[in-house]
């Protein structure tokens, strides 16, 4: 055990270790793993760790506070799990912090053993220390960074003999004499009151997290407000006056997260901004963290967190995004888990994959940490309503030379996008022209790389699958794209409503519910197969009902789709070689809640390939002059100035609306009212 102190400067608490905010067995191995019946192992060093395990197989009763944990007699636990280890290799990339150290405080008599890994995610035991006093006891291991330059971590077991151990309190600390940074907590909600009044909860749940936060902005977009719901004079109360309430029209992610940094600017209080979606329930451990990394870090970095599923809570679903320069196209950093890794099943320890420390373009705005001075040098987001907002602005800061960290252990539980297709519904829209906007200021390419004909074969792909409102949408995006940015700020309360108008034209964008609303399925020719819609099973299939798909999309359809769908196509089925094959088909959607009735139409398809056509071919004509005018423009549409002028402009014509309908209320009233 190494406990010297030479250093002169404090200890700065870098990482606590933690247990869940309430009792839940589904969460628990992301903050400890055990196993019953280990005995105290070998005393003398060793190059690996215990097989690790899936799972807590202990009672909730093991979870004594938010710090405090028992280990039951003859059971080994260990902390090298996600929210508990020590992620050394990031540490000792961006910040100033060259050695770290372990504090545990613990009660009872076992062993503690100290581990590392390193990039390959090998695992090494370092340090071991026995303790056999049935009195609370200091335990501290002082280990460098040195040896973590491409990834590792640190984190440490405790083994119990006979009797239980109690874990008081163990943390990871560094000497620092650097000022401790402040943070406003900026919040954007539509609609999700409940939601919100939960977050609030636990981020007033933690004293340490309070201790450091200014103020909590929520920016309320909707109709239905988070102060009208059950439980917010509690939490309001608990935040002890830093919960300032902001309503606003509707102008999307970027308008509501824009507000919040704004507002963070104007107070000139707070070191940081944390961006947070709504919909999230957060460790707020990770939000002290983040600052304690943000602080320490070698220059200005934006501390980015990763997100958990909101349904599997032990799916690790991001840890970070990547933006692929010549497709433009964003995508998971891990590309050995692009679907994201489960650590209930395969623990952290036992996953060599996440030993690498991972570099990112990005991070997605449902839990991220910018410098106020980043805010002030970079601006706010652009106004892309929804959409592309985080990743256009982790690209920025990458072109100015400000790194973007998504930093283990700083995470929220969000809902996951696995089951979402929303390319497919009005945001479609922002999806194609907020792409097209961040490739025009931030691709390396001329032309874009392979973005223009990219685009033009998905269009295509959506035209076959009779999938007319979403290639409408895209079509009016690049129209408007053409159209210069300034339309940007001057459509971003309006845009949406005329999206709405254009879908409901559509057979594809009308979705319905009821399992009964539509005709059965009937088609003159059956196959073999019968009435079920079949995906080919090699790629000679897939090239066939392609090809037939595209001969099919100019010729009448048969009348007996007018009435009676030709097939039902599940979701995750509705390939656009499959739906080509049909004159008309029920479709599902992505989240299974209802579905459409597409029916191919040659006549749409003919107009809108045509000008899809066109519009392509006219961005590639146009592109440097595009990025020109973009680029030029992109500093005072980002600024302040521009966005306060489109604050004002809104909450203008929202107020007029509102007392607009008080007016109408009151003078129906008054026409109700009884005669005197």
């Amino acid at each position: 055990m190494t406990t010297t102190s030479t250093a002169t400067k404090p200890m700065r608490v870098l990482q606590r270790v933690v247990f869940p905010l309430q009792p839940d067995q589904d969460i628990m191995p992301l903050y400890a793993e055990g196993r019953q019946g280990a005995s105290a192992g070998p005393t003398s060093a060793s190059n690996s760790s215990p097989a690790p395990t899936s799972a807590l197989r202990q009672g909730n009763s093991q979870v004594l506070s938010r710090r405090c944990y028992k280990i039951k007699a003859l059971s080994r636990t260990s902390f090298g799990t996600y929210f508990n280890a020590f992620p050394a290799a990031y540490w000792r990339k961006w910040t100033t912090v060259t050695q770290v150290r372990l504090s545990v405080t613990v009660t009872g008599s076992g062993s503690l053993f100290v581990y590392r890994s390193n990039a390959r995610g090998n695992l090494y035991r370092i340090e071991s220390e026995r303790f056999t006093d049935a009195a609370a006891q200091e335990l501290v291991f002082t280990l460098p960074l040195s040896t973590f330059a491409d990834g590792g971590w640190y984190w440490f077991d405790i083994v119990a003999g006979d009797d239980d151990i109690i874990l008081e309190r163990a943390q990871w600390e560094a000497p620092s004499e650097r000022p401790q940074g402040t943070v406003t907590i900026g919040v954007t909600t539509l609609n999700r009151p409940d939601d919100v009044v939960a977050l609030l909860k636990q981020i007033a749940a933690d004293d340490h997290l309070l201790d450091i936060v200014d103020r909590v902005t929520i920016v309320d977009q909707g109709t239905k407000h988070p102060d009208d719901a059950e439980g917010f004079d509690e939490a309001e109360a608990a935040l002890g006056g830093r919960l300032r309430m902001i309503r606003q029209a509707n102008l999307g992610g970027s308008g509501g997260f824009s507000r919040g940094m704004s507002e963070t600017i104007d107070e000139g209080v707070s070191t940081y901004h944390l961006v947070s979606d709504d919909d999230v329930r957060t460790e707020p451990e990770g939000i002290l963290r983040a600052v304690a990394f943000a602080d320490l870090a070698r220059r200005p970095t934006v501390v980015g967190g990763h997100m958990f599923s909101m349904f599997d809570r032990c799916h690790l679903h991001s840890m970070g995004e990547k933006i692929q320069p010549w497709r433009f196209w964003w995508g998971p950093v891990m590309e050995d888990f692009p679907d994201g890794h489960h650590l209930d099943l395969h623990s952290l320890r036992s996953t060599p994959e996440l030993h690498r420390r991972i570099d990112v373009d990005y991070n997605g705005w449902w839990m991220e940490l910018i410098p106020v001075t980043v805010l002030r040098q970079l601006g706010l987001s652009l106004p892309f309503f929804i959409k592309w907002d985080d990743a256009e602005y982790g690209l920025r800061a990458k072109t100015a030379d400000i790194p973007t960290v998504s930093l283990p252990g700083v995470a929220a539980w969000h809902v996951p996008w696995t089951d979402k297709d929303d390319s497919l519904d009005w945001q479609a829209y922002y999806h194609e022209r907020n792409r097209f906007v961040s490739a025009l200021l931030h691709s390396p390419f001329h032309y874009g790389g392979r973005l223009v004909r990219e685009s033009l074969y998905h269009q295509i792909r959506h035209l076959l699958s009779a999938q007319y409102s979403v290639a409408e949408l895209r079509n009016e995006a690049l129209e408007d794209l053409l159209g210069g940015p300034e339309h940007m700020h001057a459509e971003l309360d309006t845009r949406l409503a005329r999206i709405r108008a254009t879908r409901s034209e559509y057979d594809d964008a009308r979705v319905t519910k009821d399992p009964g609303a539509f005709p059965p399925v009937r088609r003159k020719k059956v196959s073999k197969h019968g009435d079920a819609a079949r995906l080919p099973t090699n790629r000679v299939g897939i090239i066939a009902m392609a090809g037939l798909g595209a001969v099919k999309a100019l010729l009448p359809p048969k009348k007996l789709s007018r009435q009676h769908p030709e097939a039902e196509i599940a979701a995750m089925d509705a390939r656009w070689w499959l739906l080509a094959r049909f004159d008309s088909s029920v479709v599902s959607t992505a989240d299974g809640s209802g579905a459409a009735w597409y029916k191919r139409q040659p006549q749409q398809f003919r107009a809108l390939f045509a000008r899809s056509l066109e519009l392509h071919q006219q961005l590639l004509r146009e592109w440097p002059r595009l990025a020109k005018q973009y680029r030029q423009a992109q500093r005072v549409i980002v600024g302040q100035a521009a966005w306060k002028q489109t604050f004002e402009r809104t909450d203008a014509v929202m107020a007029a609306k509102e007392a607009e309908a008080t007016s109408a209320t009151n003078a129906a009233t008054a026409s109700e009212a009884p005669a005197s």
